[in-house]
């Protein structure tokens, strides 16, 4: 048997004010339509702000349905809008924050499995990774891509066997 080890590596920033001036305004966004989010029945917002190359700025929130699994989550909605309307276009960053009734979450909030395998995909089409900027009161993390968020991925190239 052999035991490896994965390590992952992110930026930590106390703060909004800390980042460059472009992440702190996908930060900004995110917070902003994290407001917006449709959420009736978990009552957690969350916000997402996409930067792409061309400097587009597209924002989605969370959509609840009382069938659960119906609803869409603020990072795909973001995602999928971004990569219909300009499909040439390569995402570049992504900015999420949410809310509960609280107020903004402590802690980053990290994007679930199936957003995960979205960016990925996206990393993909275009070939270069997506920055991810977590947003919480305790902080902001950075990821340089999604793999850091998800090892051992299942990716495109696995379907060529």
């Amino acid at each position: 048997m052999i035991l490896r080890e994965v390590k992952i590596q992110f930026r930590e920033y106390s703060g909004v004010e800390e980042l460059p001036e472009a992440w702190a305004g996908l930060v900004s966004e995110a917070r902003k339509v994290s407001g917006l989010a449709y959420s009736p029945y978990s009552g957690f917002r969350v916000g997402a702000a996409v930067l792409l190359a061309n400097g587009t700025v597209i924002t989605g929130n969370n959509q609840e349905n009382a069938a659960y699994p119906s609803g869409l989550c603020a990072e795909r909605t973001a995602i999928f809008y971004a990569n219909a309307n300009f499909p040439d276009i390569p995402v570049t960053a992504l900015a999420i924050s949410a809310a509960s009734a609280k107020g903004r979450v402590k802690e980053p909030v990290k994007p679930c499995g199936s957003c995960r395998q979205v960016i990925l995909e996206t990393e993909a089409r275009f070939g270069q990774p997506v920055i991810l900027i977590l947003d919480g009161r305790n902080g902001i993390q950075v990821f340089d891509g999604i793999d850091d968020l998800l090892p051992f991925s299942f990716k495109p190239v696995a379907l060529k066997g």
